[in-house]
């Protein structure tokens, strides 16, 4: 399983890597090895605000469709449109060109609820027994 230590985790399996005052979100290396080959992913419109935990888009694979969570609060400010045509990448590259939004948080304290690398990669070695 691949971890980006920039990130943190939430146990839903959502990323989050915040740089200044704009935050990239994705799905983990685990969630989408545990997808399999990604075929489809829904996101949400741009400037729509969503608290922590509420569903903002799902991805779809050729196992199963899944609700993708706000790792954190806030409002949306881009979101990666070439996943409609290269779904793929969330399995190719799912740290990189596989993001799913972008988006300004409310509260980056909110990041203190999340787990980082290591914390995240102990949580999933749980979830395999």
């Amino acid at each position: 399983m691949k971890l980006d230590a920039g990130c943190y985790y939430a146990k839903t399996h959502e990323w989050v890597r915040v740089e200044g005052d704009e935050a990239t979100c994705g799905i983990s290396d685990y969630a989408q090895a545990a997808l399999s080959d990604v075929v489809y992913v829904e996101l949400p419109m741009v400037d729509d605000h969503l608290e922590r935990g509420e569903p903002f888009g799902v991805v779809e694979s050729v196992k199963a469709a899944e609700d993708v969570y706000m790792p954190i609060s806030g409002t949306i400010i881009a979101i990666n449109e070439d996943l409609e045509d290269n779904p793929e990448w969330v399995n190719e590259d799912p740290y990189g060109k596989g993001w799913f939004i972008k988006f300004t948080p409310d509260d980056v304290s909110e990041l203190d609820d999340l787990m980082d690398a290591s914390a995240y990669e102990a949580y999933c070695a749980t979830l395999e027994d």
